[in-house]
């Protein structure tokens, strides 16, 4: 084992990223947690992933469209319900959704236990996105759904009000 294994802090080569349990950037959003495990820079901006564990009763962000990314969602544990368009698919552990662009789509955690699941955003666009939510949190501002699509507009994102 190396020192930097030890440390429990990332660990790169080129070519190589490594993040352990308990490392990787932590955004929290509400009942929401989401531990950043590739932000893009370690991909040439290609891909970012990210680990979400809902709450209980959690509602997800409003129905909306990515312009110009994939995101794609496998279930580790719990149910998440994701509406897509008028369609409601509960999705449980080992299930993937992928979701392609200008689809409309949201999810949420309808149990009354947690749900972790593994989000992917092909290209790595949408992962300021949370970033940016989280900062309006900290300035002691509230998540108001104004707030979360002005954040969204910056991401080629926008509410789903009818067909794409």
């Amino acid at each position: 084992m190396t020192e930097e294994t030890k440390t429990g802090e990332p660990q790169t080569r080129p070519g190589v990223s490594v993040v352990g349990p308990g490392d990787g950037e932590t955004i929290v959003l509400g009942t929401t947690r989401m531990r950043v495990l590739e932000d893009g820079s370690h991909t040439g901006h290609r891909l970012a992933i990210a680990e979400s564990v809902l709450a209980p009763h959690t509602q997800g962000p409003p129905q909306h469209r990515h312009a110009l990314h994939d995101e794609g969602f496998y279930i580790l544990s719990g149910t998440v319900r994701f509406t897509v368009g008028e369609e409601v698919h509960d999705a449980v552990a080992g299930t993937l959704v992928m979701v392609a662009p200008c689809t409309p789509h949201t999810f949420a955690n309808p149990t009354g236990q947690p749900a972790v699941m593994l989000s992917t955003f092909t290209p790595d666009l949408y992962v300021q996105y949370f970033r940016d939510l989280q900062e309006v949190l900290a300035d002691g501002r509230p998540l108001t759904p104004q707030a979360n699509i002005e954040a969204m507009s910056r991401y080629a994102t926008e509410p789903a009000t009818g067909p794409a």
